[in-house]
């Protein structure tokens, strides 16, 4: 199947007897029919009203902090940094450990059922306003039109033969997606190493192989996403479009063509009126088709190319103003208030139904749950591992002695000093280490702590039988000196040898 991605099947359709074969046989007529959809490129045309206005806010807002993010410092370090080789994960004040893995668990939870939420409230929110696919396909269409023009002038552009005009502005367009798509990928890889460090070291040629790879990888994704797949992606590489249909339903607010009012369609004088000429108010423009970024014809119902972007509602009610017309022909309604008639205020209570109410009381509950949690709980995490080159030993005459190494992690940037103190056995005490044991901010250390008890029958002797047992339960406390509240107890074993 050679000459391009399409694949084709030719069918040869003529006379099936053996008499038909010769001259006959050569006049049998051959169809061609495409086994896929052959891509056709979409031109959008540029759209002005209030979801435009909201959407490229959305765009600003949004690059603004995800480009600005990483140049905010924070005691001295970057505000927000993954830094996976020190497995801590720095945002704000707030210090994540390994440990804290629960934490992002939440995250995701949160996410989910905020997607959730928006998707049965009011369709694909996030696909039309925050996606970083709409948002970078937003960008990079700008740059084209201000690079080759209008939609008209891109498609006289695209027919036309090589030139050096063309050759020029295409040259410029796509050195002008590269650098942002670049800088796009420099900025993801800066969450998680050092940005300021991270450009000295691009500049100086110093790239270690991941960092190099995948500022090339991300850079390379950004641009070929959001300057030549664009509405492929979400039409049939994004997996949002194939199941969000679950979480419709007939009261959920989607951008819906009111086909009572617009049917039957056809042009007309502006100022006439479409009812005393058998028509309804959609005057057959295509100005929806022209402004979709997917291609898609909202007058044929609710479909999964949507990404709920608005545009077409924007592009309606600039047509519906210049003819006289009410806004709303296209517009944000739901199925049921279409069939049936509802009212505004009947429309929007049927939205906040009892599904939409179970999901934003476990996404609030959940948000003030991971909240409090974060804010009351304990900087101190403290680990106890047995030596096991060592359990017990007879350090010296009835003496007996245990090793232990002990984790102390301190997940906060408040240095501290800590104490550490046995208790569940006669005589127990803590050798090895200069107590109080300094930890500063954010910082995990590793300490071989040696316990020793005596071992004195003639000392102790209604204790004798007790303290001949091998296993004895011990309980380690570790107590900031400054901050007492901060405090872990953690159990172990005092081993004594028969």
């Amino acid at each position: 199947m050679p000459g391009g991605s399409d694949s084709a099947l030719k069918v040869v359709r003529g006379p099936t007897s053996r008499r038909a074969a010769g001259p006959v046989a050569s006049a049998a007529a051959t169809e061609e029919i495409s086994l896929y959809e052959i891509r056709r490129k979409i031109y959008p045309r540029v759209v002005h009203g209030w979801f435009a206005r909201w959407r490229w806010g959305l765009v600003i807002s949004t690059q603004l902090l995800y480009y600005g993010v990483p140049w905010v410092n924070w005691n001295g370090r970057q505000a927000v940094l993954f830094d996976l080789g020190a497995r801590k994960f720095y945002i704000g004040g707030l210090v994540l450990w390994p440990q804290d893995v629960i934490y992002l668990s939440i995250l995701l939870i949160l996410a989910a059922f905020a997607l959730f939420l928006f998707t049965t409230v009011a369709g694909r929110l996030w696909c039309g306003y925050a996606c970083p696919q709409t948002v970078y396909t937003d960008i990079f269409s700008w740059i084209e039109r201000k690079i080759e023009g209008p939609p008209q002038a891109r498609k006289r552009l695209d027919a036309s033969s090589l030139s050096l005009e063309k050759f020029v502005l295409k040259a410029v367009k796509h050195i002008a997606w590269f650098i942002v798509a670049l800088w796009t990928g420099y900025t993801f890889v800066g969450y998680f190493s050092p940005i300021r460090e991270l450009g000295i070291n691009m500049m100086t040629w110093r790239l270690g192989p991941w960092e190099s790879f995948w500022i090339v990888f991300y850079g390379c994704a950004t641009y070929g996403n959001a300057g030549f797949l664009r509405e492929q992606v979400c039409k049939y590489m994004c997996p949002y479009a194939r199941f969000q249909s679950v979480m419709f339903d007939k009261d959920t607010l989607v951008i819906t063509y009111d086909e009572a009012r617009g049917e039957p369609r056809g042009s007309r004088r502006r100022g006439a009126v479409g009812r005393e000429q058998g028509l309804g108010d959609c005057v057959a423009c295509n100005i929806c088709v022209q402004v979709c970024p997917t291609g898609i014809d909202i007058r044929k119902g609710l479909q999964y190319e949507c990404i709920g972007c608005a545009a077409c509602i924007d592009g309606c009610n600039q047509v519906m103003d210049k003819m006289g017309y009410a806004r709303g022909l296209i517009r944000y309604s739901t199925q049921n208030a279409l069939t049936r008639g509802y009212d505004r205020p009947t429309m929007w209570r049927r939205v906040l139904r009892p599904r939409t109410l179970a999901y934003s009381t476990v996404l609030v509950a959940l948000t003030i749950v991971t909240v409090v949690s974060i804010a009351v709980r304990n900087p101190l995490k403290v680990d106890i591992i047995r030596d096991r080159g060592a359990l017990a030993r007879e350090a010296a005459p009835g003496v007996i002695e245990n090793v232990y190494r002990i984790q102390l992690m301190n997940t906060d940037e408040t240095p501290r000093r800590f104490e550490i103190r046995a208790d569940g056995f006669p005589g127990l005490t803590v050798e090895g280490i200069e107590q109080p044991v300094a930890l500063g901010a954010a910082q995990s250390r590793m300490l071989a702590v040696r316990l020793r008890a005596p071992i004195d029958d003639a000392a102790r002797p209604s204790d004798a039988r007790d303290l001949k047992s091998r296993l004895h339960n011990i309980e380690f406390t570790v107590r900031s000196v400054d901050e007492p509240q901060v405090v872990r107890h953690e159990t172990s074993t005092f081993i004594v040898p028969r």
